[in-house]
This record gives C-alpha cells, structure tokens and sequence, in this order.
C-alpha cells in the first residue's frame, strides 16, 4: 500500500485515541479502561505472535518491551493521567502532537543530529495550524500546576521510543503486531499498579464499558498504534510524526459526528496550514532519499 494511504488511515485511526477517551470517560476511570485494554490485546493477539515470539533472541525482546514502556505505557500514562487528573483534553491533545517537535529536540540533543531550516519551518507550520484548529477547544483548567507537566512527560516519552525504535536495527526488530504485542503485555503491570493505587481494578459489567474497551484496542491500538510503527519501518519518524499535525482536525470531526460539536471556518484554516507544513518536511525527506 502507498505510504501516503497508510498515513491517512494512520491519522484517522489515531485520533479515534482521543474521543476513546472521552467516551470512555462516561462509563469508567481512564486507567481502568486502558489496563483493561491491554489485558484483552495481550490475550487476543498471543496466538498470532507465539511462533515470532520464541524465534525471536531475547536482547531484541528486551530492548523492544523498554520501547514499548516509553512508547505506550509512558505516553498513556502522562496525557491520559492529566486528563483524568484536570488538564482540559483539548490542551492535553495540543502538547501530545508536539511529538514532532520532541522527536527532533531528542535526535537534535542526544544523537546531534541536524536537522535543515526547512524542516523546522514546516514544523512551525504544522504547529501553527495547530493551534489555529484547536483555539476554541482550548482552556488552562483548574488542576494543579505539576499536573500540566504529565502530558508533557507522556509526549516525550513517546518521542523518545520512536528515536530509539528508528535507530535500531531494521533486520534486527519485531512486527508491527509483535511490536504491539509486547507493549500490551509490559504495559498491563504498569495499569494495574496505576489504577489499583485509585480504586478497584475488576471491570465494569456493562455494555458502555465494553465498548470501551474495545474501541481503545481496535481502533487506537491496533490502528493507531499499529500502522504508526508500520509507517515508521518505512519512513523517517521526523515525516510520520509531522504528519499526526492533522490529528486535531480529523478529532474535531470524529467529534461532531459522534458528539454534535461544533465546526469552524478556522478548523479549515489550520488544516490548510498544517497541510502546508507537512508538505515541507515530507518534499525535503524526500529529497534527501532521492
């Protein structure tokens, strides 16, 4: 399939992420929902992995479960923990697609990479139509000053399992359903802790929750999540982040047409502009490949 065409399903399936949330949000604690998403991935998707599994050397198993605790349970962890605690989601989803931002602020200072003015450019860009997207979903809340800084860590964190998963070796990693896999598997102690430290950790026997559960696994793990690390095998992670700047947009519409919310002009307009971004970055990337 054409990058491009998995990058749109990418975005689409991404930004379901965020209305799991707040759908989610209805029936049950963020935490319990997500421990109890991993619990169903890990147990659903084992029959598929079993054989790449035992196959696979264990220095590669080790190193992909740490990427998977910074990539997933990480990146969870500080923008749903900050939802839940009284960041206002729309913030909370403005700093997560900072990620491309964070991916080259973490190549830049640890690995000195460089990257061109052009590059920076189209993410100006691409964060300017950001914030033209999401300027009336946007408040400061009421939560405590350190909570704002748990999205924050969650976006770094997972900018830094995407440097570190793109740095390694391409013959020498597991498959995108692997990948996912693992991360389910190493993030389900992790839910467990932060979710038994709250309440109860049995799940809920209703149909909301459920669905729930289901939606966050489908369409945010395995879609979200899954063609994120498959795009990132075939692309640079400063492209295939770049790209989640028309996260916002593709939200706010998932949003009216399941929540009645509102559309704007200006909606249109920060598209326009975070298009024009992405265009920047992926025309160098593509040069430099060329």
């Amino acid at each position: 399939m054409p990058l491009p065409l998995l990058e749109a399903a990418m975005v689409l399936t991404w930004s379901s992420g965020f209305i799991g949330m707040r759908f989610s949000a209805d029936y049950a604690p963020v935490y319990l929902v997500t421990l109890w998403r991993f619990v169903a991935l890990s147990i659903a998707l084992f029959p598929f992995v079993a054989r790449e599994m035992r196959r696979t050397a264990r220095p590669v198993l080790v190193r992909q479960a740490c990427i998977g605790v910074l990539a997933m349970a990480g990146y969870l962890a500080g923008v749903a923990g900050g939802v839940q605690l009284g960041v206002p989601a729309g913030l909370a989803a403005l700093i997560a697609d900072l990620l491309p931002v964070g991916v080259v602020l973490i190549s830049t200072c640890l690995y000195r990479e460089r990257s061109p003015a052009i590059v920076w450019a189209g993410l100006g860009l691409g964060l300017a139509g950001t914030l033209v997207v999401c300027r009336d979903a946007l408040s400061l809340g009421q939560a405590p000053a350190w909570v704002y800084a748990l999205p924050v860590a969650g976006m770094l964190s997972l900018a830094a399992g995407t440097v570190w998963q793109q740095r390694s070796s391409r013959g020498d990693t597991l498959s995108p359903l692997g990948m996912l896999w693992l991360q389910s598997v190493v993030s389900c102690p992790i839910f467990l802790a932060l979710q038994a430290s709250q309440g109860p950790i049995t799940p809920i026997l209703s149909a909301g929750f459920a669905a729930s559960v289901a939606w966050t696994a489908i369409l945010a793990t395995l879609g979200g999540c899954g063609l994120y690390w498959t795009c990132l095998r075939r692309s640079s992670s400063t492209r295939v982040t770049s790209v989640l700047f028309l996260s916002p947009p593709v939200t706010l519409i998932w949003a009216h047409v399941m929540f009645g919310e509102p559309l704007s002009w200006l909606m249109g307009l920060g598209t326009l502009i975070s298009g024009a971004g992405i265009l920047l970055v992926v025309n160098r990337r593509s040069g430099n490949a060329a």
